[in-house]
């Protein structure tokens, strides 16, 4: 398991906590017209981090084209109709170039800065010219409205329970998912950025904002920034 990262409930654990069933479980909501409306119709999507595909399989019935990569291979296990990749996201290279990245799952807020800047430069050398990484960012009051819970649209309660700060600017968040015959948990590190602090950390890799996709900022398009 990796540091500060943890995870319970029945099933296989991946190394940040994941539960793949909790996963296979989770309702699909509106990320994917945010996603498709965001990148060109017919686009070829990498998407890191895609997990059981709950994004991938939605992006595929929208006529993409998505290459799926996730360190875990049971959760790859569950992906159907992709082409799927197994490597860790900071180390991929695969010499390609596409026409949209995806960085979900509020992967910019890993609390290793080094890991975030690897994650960027990821999205960085796999786009292409012309191209634009679609990025999930934490809401504003992510770790500071807490504790809070909503019931999800199949009945199930999401609980976050607790972020507490555990130096060098890193919180440990707890999260429960409460269904009727079973409870999973995770537990991880994530980076609280600001938006300024998100946009510098765009920086820093040559990317730029080109839109906030949503009123309260979370999705964002961005772009590589000529001359960097």
């Amino acid at each position: 398991m990796r540091a500060g990262h943890q995870g319970t409930g029945p099933g296989a654990i991946t190394p940040d906590g994941c539960a793949v069933e909790l996963y296979s479980r989770l309702p699909v909501g509106e990320e994917p017209d945010i996603i498709a409306g965001a990148v060109p119709a017919g686009a070829h999507i990498l998407e890191l981090g895609s997990g059981v595909g709950r994004m991938t399989h939605p992006l595929l019935e929208r006529g993409f084209t998505v290459t799926a990569v996730d360190e875990s291979p049971d959760m790859l296990e569950r992906v159907r109709g992709a082409r799927t990749i197994c490597s860790p996201i900071e180390k991929l290279d695969l010499g390609e170039r596409f026409d949209a990245v995806l960085l979900a799952s509020f992967l910019v807020h890993t609390g290793d800065e080094e890991v975030r800047r690897a994650l960027l430069r990821t999205c960085v050398r796999h786009l292409a010219g012309g191209g634009c990484v679609v990025i999930q960012r934490e809401g504003e009051d992510y770790h500071t409205n807490v504790p809070r819970e909503r019931i999800g649209s199949t009945g199930f309660t999401l609980r976050i329970a607790s972020s507490e700060p555990v130096g060098d600017g890193t919180n440990s968040v707890r999260a429960e998912y409460e269904f009727p015959d079973a409870t999973w948990t995770q537990t991880f590190r994530a980076r609280p950025l600001t938006q300024e602090e998100f946009e510098a950390a765009l920086g820093e890799v040559g990317l730029g904002v080109d839109e906030y996709l949503t009123e309260d900022r979370i999705w964002v398009r961005a772009v590589a920034v000529e001359g960097a």
